[in-house]
């Protein structure tokens, strides 16, 4: 296989042999070149012999460069090639129940085990190419992030809709042993791989030494006509959820001195239950999968809170706009602020997610359709805030193509996003 060349940095030593956009690039120290990872691992040499071809010509380039210096070669594309997409139909897939007429990107399913390396994506492993099995233990790229969901293979094949499915847990192992550091992410379904199919799947994965399981419970919208039936966690099988992974915790953490497993925060939500210490958390292996996210935002604001000198003049009126879940515990923060700055009033608005179903209650789920229906009219203050979650990456956009200044011209108020810590949430709060 050989790869496209889009451009050449003046001046690199790629440049210097000659090599130029729209030459393909074919192979470095004999290595064949399929995609990003292959590029990036191979041209860290200092002495590069890189085979390719220009004008229809295979040639070779004698390069000499310092160690991880980079070559100068660009590319179409950041991967090299397409990312790679979901070939399963998972029972509980949050995309499949997803309204029509959203934009196209938010209905595309990757499972992909570069993204996996590059940006912390969880893949399924039931698309893994022998190359790219071989690849990951040769290089040792690690860690890899995998959606589990349970480790009962005929189970998995039918959670997965994929007869495959069951024989990719096979490749875990082959990965635990050759050293790669799993990250394990279980989806819950109630009545399905709850229960005794839990412990097994936990029992299982402590054995094979991962770095950390998170237990999360399935999310469903209003939007599922035609899909597998699933039932929504009550009180109490959060109760009986959070019991079997707090118990396989503290096992964990008795025998490898670390407690391996986690419950969701939503789980503690659900089962009404207080959110542990951070200290539970340990160096908090698992937040991309919200598994301590308020401990840990409650314990940074505070940090931040208690460096602050404080303001007993300082006046400011402003809104939080949040989800459901997060509303109490945020409410709880500004409640904290008045003891350095007590003449700072907040507002705590919990946003009702109408567009995709009641049971959805996280905030990077709010869209500005329900936003500015749920606000408008309101007294609002000088400001609203919202979580930086709620919006397109590096985009003033809500995931109904909403725009946040379309937004603020419905509610006469200026929005801010601010971002994930608690320290950024207290300086927009005394901005």
């Amino acid at each position: 296989m050989a790869v496209l060349i889009a451009a050449v940095t003046t001046g690199s030593s790629a440049y210097r042999c000659g090599i130029r956009g729209g030459d393909t690039l074919k192979s470095i120290n004999g290595h064949e070149i399929v995609d990003f990872l292959d590029y990036r691992f191979y041209q860290l040499e200092r002495d590069i012999t890189l085979e390719y071809i220009s004008d229809g010509e295979t040639k070779t380039a004698f390069l000499k460069k310092a160690e991880y210096e980079e070559m100068g070669l660009e590319f179409e594309t950041y991967l090299m090639d397409k990312e790679h997409s979901c070939r399963n139909k998972c029972i509980f897939c949050f995309i499949d129940q997803m309204p029509k007429g959203m934009r196209d990107t938010l209905y595309f399913k990757d499972d992909d085990s570069r993204l996996s390396f590059l940006f912390g994506n969880y893949i399924t492993l039931t698309n893994l190419t022998q190359h790219e099995i071989d690849r990951i233990i040769s290089m040792h790229i690690s860690p890899v992030n995998v959606s589990v969901h349970t480790t009962n293979p005929e189970l998995r094949c039918m959670m997965m809709n994929n007869r495959f499915a069951g024989e990719s847990l096979g490749i875990m192992k082959k990965f635990a042993q050759a050293g790669i550091v799993l990250n394990c992410q279980l989806v819950i379904c109630p009545g399905i791989n709850d229960g005794e199919e839990l412990k097994r799947s936990l029992t299982d994965l402590g054995e094979m030494g991962v770095n950390s399981i998170a237990v999360v419970p399935v999310g469903l919208t209003k939007h599922r006509e035609g899909l597998y039936p699933l039932t929504p966690f009550t009180k109490e099988t959060a109760e009986q959820t959070i019991d079997i992974v707090e118990s396989f915790a503290d096992n964990f953490l008795k025998k490898f001195d670390r407690r391996i497993a986690f419950a969701a925060d939503e789980l503690y939500i659900k089962a009404e239950r207080s959110i542990p210490q951070p200290e539970y958390y340990e160096d908090y292996p698992c937040l991309e999968n919200g598994v301590g996210l308020i401990a840990l935002l409650k314990e940074e604001f505070e940090f931040a809170l208690e460096d602050a000198q404080g303001d007993n003049t300082l006046v400011r009126n402003k809104t939080i706009a949040c989800g459901e879940s997060a509303a109490p515990y945020l409410s709880e923060l500004c409640e904290l602020l008045k003891t350095k700055y007590p003449l700072v009033n907040v507002n705590v608005r919990p946003i009702i997610n109408y567009f995709f179903g009641t049971m959805i209650n996280v905030s990077g789920l709010i869209v500005g359709e329900d936003l500015i229906s749920q606000l408008k009219g309101t007294a609002l203050g000088e400001e609203i805030l919202i979580p930086n979650c709620m919006l397109k990456s590096y985009e003033a956009i809500f995931l109904d193509d909403v725009t946040v200044p379309q937004a603020e011209k419905e509610l006469g108020v200026k929005i801010t996003a601010v971002g994930n810590s608690g320290e950024a949430l207290l300086n927009a709060l005394v901005k």
